[in-house]
């Protein structure tokens, strides 16, 4: 299950990871690294975010989803 938008976590996020279904996986890495920068820029508007606890902080975890790429319209 996702989480919430977290400021006191987001503070301590060291890695972002983005979660592509595969609907996508014929998009170029030219165009998945564009639409993860749009996404992580703005964790708070993100459909689906997780935070994942490592050993110096946080990493974040975004699943893309079609609502989010209409979001950075980058479709």
């Amino acid at each position: 299950m996702a989480n919430a938008f977290d400021p006191y976590r987001e503070a301590l996020v060291i890695e972002q990871h983005t979660i592509w279904p595969a609907d996508y996986e014929d998009w170029s890495a030219g165009d998945k690294a564009r639409a993860e920068a749009l996404l992580h820029a703005a964790p708070a508007d993100a459909a689906e975010l997780d935070y994942v606890r490592q050993h110096t902080g946080f990493a974040r975890v975004i699943t893309v989803t079609p609502a989010d790429l209409d979001r950075v319209s980058v479709t």
